[in-house]
């Protein structure tokens, strides 16, 4: 699969599609990407206009005409040919021309994800470009990036909270032990709030909005100092714009939902881990990653639900991206967990 002919002068990249953002890892130079997954197109001429963060930039923005579309939806695509044409962007982009780059492309997929939904991705890469596709699982990139020391004979916990999905995975021996991937993550907390926001105070806000106050005061356990922030919206009962403040317990109220559904999926994760490798976790603790492991006291209240030493790992966000990274150059372990 893997010849050797170009393996010195490759233009090889590691991609973690992600719903919310993109990275983009090349080989021999590390993350050279990190873009949000959106394509702003124009309706009445198909064209695309932006991609990525400028396309981020028209969110809620953009005139009738001009949509963002965001291709990703759960770990998986929901626009084919935005896809198609997101990936094609991206990987001209890293290679800064245009012409003659057909790289081959090690991709990270949520792990519960459907053969049709793995051809699409397959498909994707292949019409955007690239001349060979390999798919391995996102928790298992993930564990690889957080240096974690997958193929020894002992358990490894990892929980990857995306744009999403939450996968949350054990893993030893480079194998997959017990895997869950489930469809609530970083976005539906974004939702939860636009959600709480309307219902409370009859207030409409934007994604946009949400995400910054999910980042700025959100919590998923108690904060040692309170936090509170301003937030701008539509009143729906007067039709004109307001400004609220809000603070951090209201919002921890608002994500308490979002948060407890992906603890829980963790302690059924524990609940059906063999003896032996529980020992390893009860030892080792349990490695978060992803965007939603910045939520702030996340760690905290992983600690608390279930008694085990958690940490977040030392690139959250990167994990993914720098894990299917390093299967470019190890081809025997990238053999041992690819996906067919």
């Amino acid at each position: 699969m893997w010849s050797s002919l170009f393996r010195f002068f490759s233009n090889d990249l590691a991609i973690d599609l992600g719903t919310a953002t993109t990275m983009v890892y090349a080989r021999g130079r590390n993350i050279v990407l990190h873009e949000p997954s959106i394509v702003a197109k124009n309706t009445l001429t198909g064209r695309v206009e932006a991609v990525g963060a400028e396309a981020k930039e028209m969110l809620g923005r953009t005139p009738g005409n001009i949509i963002a579309i965001r291709p990703m939806k759960d770990g998986v695509i929901a626009d084919f040919e935005v896809t198609e044409q997101m990936l094609n962007y991206f990987i001209r982009k890293v290679h800064s021309r245009t012409y003659l780059v057909r790289p081959r492309i090690v991709i990270s997929v949520p792990s519960e994800i459907t053969q049709v939904e793995k051809r699409a991705v397959k498909d994707s890469a292949l019409r955007a470009g690239a001349s060979d596709v390999v798919l391995i699982e996102q928790a298992m990139a993930a564990a690889i990036g957080a240096g974690l020391p997958i193929t020894e004979a002992c358990g490894n916990m990892v929980v990857d909270i995306g744009g999403g999905t939450t996968d949350v995975a054990v893993l030893s021996l480079a194998g997959t032990v017990f895997s869950r991937s489930i469809r609530i993550a970083g976005n539906e907390m974004d939702e939860a709030i636009i959600g709480y926001i309307k219902k409370k105070y009859n207030l409409l806000i934007g994604e946009r909005t949400s995400e910054q106050v999910k980042m700025e005061i959100g919590s998923a356990y108690p904060l040692s100092q309170p936090l509170t922030m301003e937030i701008k919206g539509r009143d729906l009962v007067e039709g004109i714009p307001k400004t609220i403040t809000v603070t951090d317990e209201e919002i921890r109220e608002a994500l308490a939902e979002t948060v407890a559904a992906i603890v829980e999926t963790v302690r059924v994760a524990l609940e059906r881990t063999p003896p032996e490798l529980s020992a390893d976790i009860m030892d080792k603790g349990i490695v978060v990653c992803g965007g939603g492991s910045l939520l702030k006291n996340f760690d905290q209240r992983l600690r608390e639900e279930t008694g085990l030493p958690v940490c977040i790992a030392e690139n959250p966000m990167a994990c993914v991206a720098l894990g299917s990274g390093r299967m470019l150059t190890d081809f025997d372990l990238l053999k041992r967990i690819a996906i067919s």
